[in-house]
């Protein structure tokens, strides 16, 4: 990691910035002051909290060397303690630094996060371990203190999930959620082989943000509403009332249908949340693309070979791909301490950035060759 350099660039920042508080002249605008004396806090306690970690790691090259030299066994144990201890506390600070070093935006740190959860390829199998991950997130959610609303449930035959959409709001709950998009893939046998045979089977994950009346320009005209009796179970009246309610939005195809509630308006009122999700997702990425940045589809087409993490029983251990990463913790991944896998996922996103931009300027500070385009190496 480029971190140490990046350091470099921001204590020249700093030090920038504290000449600049030592000008009388600056006083005379306050408002000036007041964002020079935010941004220098803050950079300070990035500063501080560098300072604590490489006192750290070198506290721990002294134990690391102390365990080579000895032959006590007692004090070889003691500082094998104690290196993990140290180990733990590098990476907390390391999480803290690149935290500080990239804050999240107000505007989606505040805001609810949708989350849908669908079965993919395997059947009824696929479905009970979209219910499975759907238990997993509310765990996550609950550890987390994080508000939770079901917005849409269907149920499979068998007790497992064919569709759950379900909204979260919380602190960093989209800055910690958005890294479950995607396929996630199971191996396990399933309560219905006879033979105990493993099947692999996938369901997908797809991270929203929840839209604001002010982001989306959603005009009567382009919404085709209608209402129908609910289908499936669910009690007495669930079938007797046109409760359900279907919502075409006609210019982008997009429709959302939503039976969960008794009440018409309740069940309208979910339907267009939903929607206006879907249609802020769909925004966002033609915004992205605009911009050149290519972004890969959300949650891909559900087949097997197209996962981001495998969840292997059999063997008690749950693999990331992206980092990778591999912990043999699956019982409590799945009852929702996902942390170890996110917190890594968060800081190889943050590492990336930092090298993307230390990259962006090695560019500028290049001579140019050929035509006037300058050279990354």
């Amino acid at each position: 990691m480029q971190l140490d350099r990046y350091i470099e660039k921001i204590q020249k920042k700093f030090d920038k910035l504290q000449t600049e508080l030592s000008k009388e002249e600056l006083y005379t605008d306050p408002s000036k002051t007041i964002e020079i004396a935010k941004e220098h806090t803050r950079l300070k306690e990035t500063l501080d909290l560098y300072g604590e970690l490489k006192q750290i790691e070198n506290a721990k090259s002294s134990v690391e060397s102390l365990a080579k030299e000895t032959a006590d066994p007692e004090i070889q144990e003691l500082a094998q303690q104690e290196i993990t201890r140290l180990s733990n506390k590098i990476q907390e600070l390391t999480m803290a630094i690149l935290g500080s070093l990239f804050p999240p935006e107000e505007n989606k740190s505040s805001k609810n996060v949708i989350i849908e959860i669908r079965a993919g390829t395997g059947g009824e199998e696929a479905a009970l371990f979209a219910a499975d991950l759907y238990r997993m997130y509310s765990k996550y959610a609950e550890k987390k203190g994080w508000k939770q609303e079901l917005l849409h449930f269907n149920p499979s035959e068998l007790g497992g999930l064919k569709e759950v959409i379900f909204s979260v709001q919380g602190k960093d709950a989209f800055r910690k959620m958005k890294f479950e998009s995607g396929v996630h893939r199971v191996q396990r046998v399933p309560a219905t082989e006879s033979q105990g045979r493993i099947h692999t089977s996938t369901a997908t994950v797809a991270v929203l943000l929840e839209a604001e009346e002010v982001e989306l320009d959603i005009k009567a005209e382009d919404l085709r509403i209608e209402v129908c009796r609910a289908s499936g179970p669910g009690g007495q009246g669930v079938n007797t009332t046109d409760s359900a309610v279907q919502v075409f939005h006609i210019p982008s195809g997009i429709m959302v249908r939503c039976q969960d509630e008794r009440s018409q308006i309740k069940n309208k009122e979910k339907a267009l949340k939903i929607l206006k999700a879907r249609l802020l997702a769909r925004k966002q990425e033609e915004e992205a693309q605009k911009r050149a940045q290519e972004r890969k589809s959300m949650i891909g087409s559900g087949e097997r070979t197209e996962k981001i993490r495998t969840y292997n029983f059999p063997q008690g251990r749950v693999t990331d791909h992206r980092i990778p990463i591999t912990l043999y913790n699956l019982q409590s991944f799945m009852d929702g301490d996902i942390d170890p896998i996110v917190d890594q996922l968060m800081q190889k996103e943050m590492e990336l950035r930092i090298a993307r931009e230390l990259a962006e300027e090695d560019c500028q500070l290049k001579p140019v060759k050929d035509g006037g385009k300058p050279l990354i190496v």
